[in-house]
């Protein structure tokens, strides 16, 4: 997947860095485009006059760009206009690979990012759904190992002051616990964990070395379409 272009997609600042923070940061690492879009400004969570700057400080330090869906905190719904905000982006950046909410979630903002998402991504190959505080069903059969990314994962919730500091959800210690409890699952020191919609893997074609060049007697006899045998006529046909 290296130099691609990775598009994760979350209803309200911290959302990503909070689901898929450190294979962003694997992803920048790896040398791909990466791309945050956020669909609310979390006009109705605390600290709302800090948000857009604490968001812009996380992206930079996941090495992500960051893109702003214009919607406003509670009011989102999979509707067209929505589907139309992440298509654009969509198209906008080439997205390989996309990440956003799982769907069974107990926030209704989290639900229809997920839902539009899945509407906008009806054609790409690869659609990862992470968890989120609020998910409720969660069942990942996916791991990215972020053993060597959680520093950096956490240093990108703490620009997040105003939730870290207001809001559970945010816990760093509840953090690196789900890093590690995924890791366990993974076999790895920490994880983050993913449900894919799809996950196709791009694997690199085989050489044109490995085809054998010399044609025998018995390769071009496989290599011939298998005669098909003329119809029986019967009597009744005669």
């Amino acid at each position: 997947m290296a130099g691609r272009s990775v598009l994760a997609i979350g209803a309200h600042p911290d959302d990503v860095e909070l689901g898929c923070g450190g294979a962003l940061l694997a992803h920048s690492g790896a040398g791909d485009v990466v791309t945050m879009l956020v669909m609310t400004g979390g006009e109705n969570g605390p600290g709302v006059t800090h948000r857009r700057g604490e968001q812009a400080a996380a992206a930079g330090a996941l090495g992500a760009r960051l893109r702003w869906g214009g919607f406003r905190d509670c009011t989102l719904s999979p509707d067209a206009a929505t589907v139309q905000v992440i298509e654009q982006v969509l198209e906008e950046t080439k997205a390989d690979l996309v990440y956003v909410h799982a769907p069974d979630d107990s926030h209704q903002d989290h639900r229809a990012v997920s839902a539009a998402t899945l509407s906008a991504a009806r054609r790409h190959p690869r659609v990862l759904h992470y968890q989120s505080p609020s998910t409720l069903t969660f069942n990942p059969t996916v791991f990215v190992d972020v053993t060597h990314h959680l520093t950096g994962k956490l240093a990108a919730l703490r620009a997040h002051a105003s939730q870290v500091e207001q809001s559970a959800m945010v816990e760093p210690d509840a953090v690196v616990a789900s890093a590690r409890h995924w890791g366990a699952q993974a076999r790895i020191g920490f994880a983050e964990a993913f449900v894919p919609t799809r996950m196709v893997l791009d694997l690199a074609p085989v050489p044109r070395t490995a085809v054998p060049t010399r044609r025998t007697d018995r390769t071009r006899r496989a290599d011939r379409p298998a005669k098909v045998p003329a119809p029986r006529r019967t009597a009744a046909a005669r």
